[in-house]
Order: C-alpha cells, then sequence, then structure tokens
C-alpha cells in the first residue's frame, strides 16, 4: 500500500504537468490509446477521453496510472468523476485474469444510477488492459450488490451491451442462459444480470450473451463466437432467429443437441417465448451437425438440463 501511494504522488505530478498535452495527442493516435470514462456535467451519460499512459510494460503500474486518470478530470472538460465525491478508492489487486478493485463502504451509497454508470466505466476502462478479462468491485471489503441483494460479482465489457452513454437509454436484465457442462453433454443453468440499450430485445440480448461464452468457471460456450445474427423477431410466440453460417461451422465439444437446446431453453425462460425457428443465411432447409433438421419449431427441453 505504501508503494501504492508512493507512485500515485509520483504519477500524479506527470500528470499535472503533462498530462493534458498527452491526451490531446492521444486523439490522432491508434495502439496504446486507452479511453478514460467521466460523467457528463449533469450525471446522466458517460463521457470518455484518449489518453496514452507512461507506464505500459508493467501491468501493476500501468492500473495505478489509468485509476489516476479515472479520479480526476482533466480541466478542459467539463465533466465530473463517475465515482462519487465522498467514495475513496484503497488499493487493488489482480489473480490472474481478474482484477479487483476495493473502495469504501460510500462506494454502495451512491445513487443507484452513478453506481450503474460508475461500474460501466471502470469495467470498460480496466478490461482495456490485455490481460485484464474480469472486474470485481468491493465496497468496504464486501462485493457489491444488484438490486436484488445479490452480489455483482465478475464483470466484462461485455456486461454492457452496446455503448453505456445517456442514463435514460439502457436498462438491466436478469437473464437465464443455458452453457455445457464440461462433458459437452449436459446443459447448466448460469444467471446473470446485463446492463442493455433499450433498443435492443430481450431476445437478442440472450443470443448475443450466449455467442459471448459464460462467466461462471466450469461452464463451456455451445455457439462459436464469430457467430452473427442475421434476424431475430417474435410473433406469436415463436422466436424466429436467422444465423450466418457459423452457426453450422460449430466444431464445439458438444452434442448435437446441446447447441440448439442452449438457445431454446435461454429463451424460453422469458415467457414471451414458447418455441423457436432457426434459420441459416435465411433458410431453414439444413441439417444442423449433419443431424437436426432444422425444419422444425423447437420448443424446451429440459431433459438435456444437468439437475
Amino acid at each position: 500500500m505504501k508503494r501504492f501511494c508512493l507512485v500515485l504522488l509520483g504519477l500524479l505530478c506527470v500528470i499535472l504537468a503533462g498530462g493534458c498535452n498527452a491526451a490531446e495527442e492521444a486523439e490522432t493516435a491508434g495502439e496504446g490509446v486507452y479511453q478514460i470514462y467521466y460523467l457528463n456535467s449533469s450525471g446522466t451519460k458517460l463521457v470518455s477521453r484518449n489518453y496514452i499512459p507512461e507506464q505500459t510494460e508493467d501491468m501493476g503500474a500501468l492500473i495505478e496510472e489509468l485509476m489516476i486518470q479515472f479520479l480526476q478530470v482533466p480541466a478542459d472538460l467539463d465533466c465530473q468523476t463517475a465515482l462519487g465525491e465522498k467514495v475513496e478508492f484503497q488499493k487493488y489487486a489482480v489473480d490472474n485474469n481478474v482484477l479487483y478493485l476495493y473502495f469504501d463502504a460510500n462506494y454502495m451509497l451512491m445513487d443507484s444510477t452513478r453506481e450503474i454508470l460508475c461500474r460501466a466505466a471502470l469495467v470498460k476502462l480496466f478490461t482495456q488492459i490485455e490481460g485484464i478479462e474480469y472486474i470485481n468491485i468491493y465496497s468496504g471489503d464486501q462485493p457489491i450488490m444488484d438490486s436484488s441483494g445479490t452480489p455483482v460479482g465478475m464483470l466484462t465489457a461485455g456486461d454492457f451491451v452496446e455503448s453505456i452513454s445517456d442514463v435514460n437509454t439502457f436498462e438491466q436484465s436478469q437473464l437465464v442462459l443455458y452453457f455445457a457442462d464440461e462433458t459437452g453433454e449436459k446443459l447448466v443453468r448460469e444467471e446473470r444480470e446485463v446492463i442493455h440499450s433499450i433498443n435492443t430485445s430481450t431476445e437478442r440480448l440472450i443470443v448475443e450473451q450466449l455467442i459471448e461464452g459464460p462467466h461462471t468457471e466450469g461452464l463451456y460456450a455451445t455457439l462459436p463466437p464469430e457467430t452473427k445474427i442475421l434476424n431475430i423477431s417474435v410473433m406469436d410466440s415463436v422466436c424466429y432467429i436467422n444465423f450466418d453460417q457459423a452457426f453450422l461451422n460449430n466444431s464445439l465439444s458438444v452434442k448435437e443437441y446441446i447447441p440448439i437446446y442452449s438457445v431454446v431453453n435461454s429463451l424460453t425462460e422469458t415467457g414471451g417465448v414458447s418455441r423457436v425457428q432457426f434459420a441459416v443465411n435465411g433458410s431453414q432447409d439444413v441439417l444442423f451437425k449433419d443431424i437436426v433438421s432444422l425444419k422444425t419449431l423447437f420448443e424446451q427441453n429440459l431433459e438435456y438440463v444437468e439437475q
């Protein structure tokens, strides 16, 4: 902790002397540029600023430098920090690809709107660091909670679907997703809270999250990450999904019905979908993994779910 304070003091002097110039130069730079996120003056929107850090080789030094930038707003920006004024950053720790950020107990006293935006700003900032895939935020040595009192847990940039900017254009959704177990023969339920644009349908959101893959250790993807959704719609409780060719080129080590019911069981959890019709490049005349005909309406099947 003593080392961290000394580094903060030294870096602060550097930033006060030349931080603005570095940010201005970053506007035209590409590689090595990081996006630092702040709140606009009204506290309703995230605003980003390009920044080129002094420290790039040492992960710890880079985390500390980016945190300094996060905690102070450049003089030429009409913004405020995403973190509440009374909240203090205490320390950080890195374990494999997870960055743990510790704030004092005032973190959870921020109003919900500011906390969500702050959460998004922290995750979007620090997952830019190579080797950091997950962020875990603590308040007073306790993991932060969502609105239902459940620990938020590890967050990824993918938890903030599309661009979290205007507070009036996003919402939180609690999703139930099904991913493969280690054998590839069964599905396992994963609950996930996602912050997303209100312009994204729940059905598209669910399939996008399935493509992103599981967040829980011991679970495995059911859809290739390169899969694209060409179209998705719901009519009379039937969800019609049109994938690109990558859906058929599924080389994951799972049984042939697992990807199908990963999608179907996840979608039918919403209550608004009872059946699912698949297509690939607009055609239903397709055999998935040379076995499963897509010329059918699939209904929820819990036989594939691990009990």
